[in-house]
């Protein structure tokens, strides 16, 4: 499994994407800025779309994609899955005729170039050789994290969080974690933001870290703009003996 990093900042500017992962050639893991970066027929390739949640740096990428790949007679529609939460955000203020078409009733309700399908929470799907297992996490919207397991092992991303209860009981369930792909948004002196918005702080995050049982690859992502080198200096100085690197665009992971 090939793990292509489209976008992994918590905001846009010079270099940064957000939040978008490319699995293999088919498979997105949430939609932000970064996949326009990519080669016109790497985008017609993408037939899923996993969402963590609705918030704009995860979904802003998925109407232009579906409008790059729309064609009447398309075969394999994009499907979308998220929690119903989150498609209900997508239906009422982005794919509803004003803001953006309507593709699940394009070019027809029974052929349509985009579907929806409903994830909740321990909800596994199979696509190809790939098992995306959704999982619980606390944001300010309702929100997923995903493990995605192969014959290689199992990669992790967090999606947007604070500290929880839901996620690292099931990190240490995967005795094959190979990769995790985690949230911090704000330096420690931000605490007060973060946790009103839902974000991982370098404290809030290697207290967590402490009750994961793996010692897998740890990635950084979401930070804002301007925090990065503030925030890695804060969670190498809490968890030093940790394998933690922070994402960037274009890096490539493999399980």
């Amino acid at each position: 499994m090939r793990i292509r990093v489209l976008g992994c900042s918590g905001g846009i500017g010079a270099g940064s994407r957000t939040s978008a992962l490319l699995i293999d050639d088919d498979v997105l893991i949430d939609a932000g800025t970064g996949i326009g970066d990519l080669e016109l027929a790497d985008i017609d390739s993408i037939r899923h779309v996993f969402l963590t949640h609705s918030h704009l740096d995860h979904i802003a990428g998925l109407p232009m994609l579906v409008d790059r790949i729309f064609d009447e007679k398309q075969e394999e529609p994009v499907t979308v899955y998220a929690r119903k939460e989150t498609l209900r955000a997508l239906k009422d203020h982005i794919f509803n005729g004003t803001i953006w078409p309507d593709f699940a009733q394009l070019p027809s309700a029974d052929n349509p170039m985009m579907r929806y399908s409903i994830c909740s929470p321990g909800d596994t799907i199979t696509i190809g050789h790939r098992d995306f297992n959704a999982v619980d996490v606390l944001h300010s919207v309702p929100s997923l994290g995903f493990t995605v397991q192969n014959s290689g092992g199992v990669f992790a991303v967090s999606g947007d969080t604070k500290t929880n209860d839901t996620l690292w009981p099931v990190l240490n369930a995967c005795d094959d974690l190979k990769v995790l792909v985690i949230e911090v948004s704000f330096p420690d002196e931000m605490d007060w933001l973060a946790d009103v918005a839902g974000h991982y702080t370098p404290r809030t995050l290697t207290e967590d870290l402490l009750r994961l049982r793996h010692d897998p690859q740890i990635w950084l992502t979401g930070m804002k703009p301007g925090e990065e080198s503030r925030i890695m200096e804060q969670v190498q100085k809490a968890v030093p003996d940790k394998n933690i690197q922070m994402l960037s665009r274009g890096t490539v992971l493999t399980v």
